[in-house]
């Protein structure tokens, strides 16, 4: 098992209103953000990059449960009341326990969100026939987190997961739409589609994945449906704060976006270009 370091919980996070944090373990979860900020844009915002301990999808459940707690922790202490965790491994491997084992030592009036149950919600307003395919990271499809959400909302749809090795590092090194992009974009769906024919709507289960939306089309079927998940978490976002007043009077508005991450920031300012297209300013820190 690998090796973390244990550290203590701060329980004493500022009270006073403030932003919502977005984490993610690398850069997807910049179009998490970005699809937040399209429909929500008059509230500030943190957010919060690990790259320097990304990729979370090969690591085990402790350790992805153990940084992303260490994350979630960090920008509560930044006077975040609401973190989304826009990260597909993360929010597979993390979030439950989170819910359940560390807010309510934490802060009872708090709440951490994942991307998944927000996309698992829709589902079965957009496919036709109930046959539902999953591209993800091999962590999200081992942890069968999907087919679990899914299942709890939509007993009758057949969830069919295919992990796509390499696609992260295609976007992250700015190499989605060279050539080399299209034979492992293939062979995914490929491969995803021999196990089940049927398949009508397929999900884009990591966030790096929008940024290869060319690719996929290209080697999708005609009348197959792809849903990637940004507008979904905003609008589900949305109709969360609406239902919960007082947590949407516990947020700060100004429409200020800052950004961190635990890597180096000139780098993850020119990476972080590709998802936003736009210039960035980015500091550093510790986790």
């Amino acid at each position: 098992m690998e090796q973390v370091n244990d550290k203590n919980i701060n329980n004493h996070f500022p009270q006073e209103p403030g932003p919502i944090g977005v984490f993610d373990s690398g850069y997807g979860g910049l179009t998490i953000l970005h699809g937040i900020r399209q429909l929500l844009p008059q509230y500030n915002y943190i957010y919060l990059g690990d790259n320097a301990r990304a990729p979370y999808g090969p690591r085990s459940f402790d350790v992805v449960y153990e940084f992303t707690r260490q994350a979630v922790d960090r920008l509560f202490s930044m006077g975040c009341q609401l973190v989304i965790i826009g990260c597909n491994t993360a929010s597979a491997k993390a979030l439950r326990s989170i819910q359940q084992n560390d807010l309510p030592h934490w802060d009872p009036k708090r709440r951490v969100l994942g991307v998944i149950r927000p996309t698992a919600e829709i589902i079965g307003n957009i496919t036709r026939n109930n046959h539902v395919g999953l591209l993800a990271t091999e962590g999200t499809v081992k942890s069968q987190s999907y087919d679990m959400e899914i299942h709890k909302l939509w007993p009758d749809i057949k969830v069919t997961g295919q992990a796509c090795p390499f696609w992260v590092a295609l976007v992250e090194y700015n190499e989605a739409d060279s050539p080399g992009a299209d034979y492992f974009v293939k062979k995914r769906i490929d491969q995803l589609l021999q196990k089940d024919p049927e398949i009508d709507t397929i999900i884009l289960g990591c966030t790096h994945f929008p940024l290869l939306m060319p690719k996929i089309l290209k080697y999708t079927p005609p009348g197959i449906t792809i849903v990637p998940q940004g507008e979904y978490v905003a609008s589900s976002l949305k109709d969360y704060l609406k239902r919960h007043t007082d947590m949407e009077q516990r947020l700060t508005k100004g429409g200020k976006v800052t950004y961190y991450t635990t890597e180096n920031t000139d780098k993850f300012k020119k990476s972080a270009t590709i998802f936003l297209h736009e210039e960035i300013e980015a500091h550093h820190i510790e986790l």
